[in-house]
């Protein structure tokens, strides 16, 4: 019998521009959700343990607030993004005409 093992993204996430292309990708056209999900697999491509010492919390805090059922504040996903390497930065929507 073939087994199989599950994908996971993080996985080959293995050099700064994929992580990148990748969270970049999702912030333009993904949900909150899709994009808090990125920001879990950049994290974990980087090291967890790394990511929640550069963002200044534990790493039991950075899993509970990047799980699905995390709900994270706003200053804490800001501490995130700064330790894997991004801002927020508020863009107008154009809209097409």
């Amino acid at each position: 019998m073939l087994e199989t093992t599950k994908f996971d993204v993080a996985d080959y996430l293995d050099t700064e521009e994929l992580r990148e292309e990748y969270i970049e990708n999702v912030s333009k056209d993904g949900t909150p959700e899709e994009l808090l999900k990125a920001i879990n697999d950049v994290a974990r491509a980087r090291g967890m343990t790394k990511t929640a010492k550069e963002a200044g919390i534990t790493r039991e805090g950075l899993y509970k607030a990047l799980s699905p059922e995390g709900n994270p504040a706003f200053t804490t996903v800001c501490k995130i993004l700064n330790a894997i390497g991004y801002k927020l930065i508020p863009m107008p929507i154009t809209s097409a005409i």
